[in-house]
C-alpha cells in the first residue's frame, strides 16, 4: 500500500514537472524527474507540454492586460545577501550556540593543560577550605612548621611537613581527616590572613606505584578560593585563600605556574 501511494506520488510530480530540469526546486521533483527521465511516457508529457509553451507564447497580450505583466510590477525572489543570512534568527542562534559549545570546551582544555598530579584532590579541599570555620579544629597555639611531630606521634603521618615559607606562621588550629577516598587530610588554620593549610599523599601511578611529582609551585582555583600547591617527600602541601594568585605570590619561592 504504501508502495502505491509514492508510485502516485512520483506520477503527480511529473505531471507538473518543469520543462527544464533547471528549474527543479524542489526536492522531491529532482528526485523523480531524473528516475523517469528519457521513459517514452516522460519524455511524450515533455514533449506535449513544450509544444503547449510554445503556443502560449505566440498568443498574443492585449494592450490592456500588458500592464498587468509589466517588469516592474513583477514578484521577484528576494536575493539573499550576506548581512540577511548572517542576522537571520536561525544563523544566530546556532552561531551563539557554537560559540558557547567552543568557549566550554576551550575552557576544560586550558584547565587540563594546567593540571598536575593532584589537581584534583587540591580542588575539592578548595571546597572543604570554604565550609571550614576555626572553631572546627582542634585548638593549637605554635608555629605551622612544628605540628609535623604532631602529624607523626598523634596520627602516624610520616613527612607531613610544613614548607619554609610557611613554617613560621602562627596556628590557630589543625586536625586531620579523611576525604571520600579514605586519604588521610591535615588541615591547619593560622591567623596570617586567615589562610589554611593542607596536607594530603601525592598521586601515585595506577601500575607502578610510584609517585608522580612535579616541580615547584601549582595553582588550583575554584569559587573565588586559590591555592598553591607543591610536593615534597611523596606529600602534597597547599597553602589556601580567598582571592587571587597575586595574594599568594609573596610567600612563595621557587618556580610558579
Amino acid at each position: 500500500m504504501r508502495t502505491l501511494r509514492l508510485l502516485r506520488r512520483r506520477r503527480a510530480l511529473l505531471n507538473c514537472a518543469p520543462i527544464s530540469q533547471d528549474h527543479l526546486t524542489d526536492r522531491s521533483m529532482r528526485a523523480a524527474v531524473p528516475r523517469e527521465d528519457g521513459s517514452d511516457e516522460f519524455l511524450n508529457q515533455q514533449n506535449f507540454d513544450r509544444a503547449l509553451a510554445e503556443v502560449v507564447r505566440l498568443v498574443p497580450i492585449p494592450p490592456e492586460s500588458a500592464e498587468w505583466f509589466s517588469e516592474k510590477d513583477a514578484i521577484r525572489a528576494p536575493r539573499w545577501t550576506w548581512r540577511k543570512i548572517v542576522l537571520n534568527p536561525a544563523v544566530l542562534a546556532i552561531s551563539i550556540a557554537l560559540l558557547v559549545i567552543a568557549g566550554v570546551f576551550a575552557f576544560h582544555l586550558v584547565g587540563q593543560l594546567n593540571d598536575f598530579p593532584g589537581s584534583a584532590t587540591a580542588r575539592k579541599l578548595l571546597t572543604v577550605a570554604g565550609s571550614t570555620r576555626s572553631v572546627m579544629l582542634d585548638p593549637v597555639s605554635a608555629e605551622a612548621g612544628t605540628l609535623s611531630d604532631l602529624f607523626f606521634m598523634k596520627h602516624g603521618l610520616e613527612h607531613y611537613d610544613v614548607p619554609d615559607e610557611f613554617a613560621d606562621f602562627q596556628t590557630i588550629g589543625c586536625r586531620v581527616f579523611d576525604d571520600d577516598e579514605s586519604q588521610r587530610i591535615a588541615q591547619i588554620w593560622v591567623g596570617e590572613k586567615r589562610m589554611q593549610f593542607f596536607l594530603f599523599p601525592a598521586e601515585r601511578d595506577s601500575k607502578t606505584g610510584a609517585v608522580l611529582t612535579f616541580p615547584g609551585w601549582r595553582y588550583v582555583h575554584q569559587e573565588g578560593w586559590v591555592g598553591a600547591v607543591t610536593e615534597h617527600n611523596g606529600v602534597c602541601f597547599m597553602a589556601v585563600l580567598r582571592g587571587r594568585e597575586k595574594d599568594l605570590e609573596p610567600y612563595l619561592s621557587g618556580p610558579k605556574q
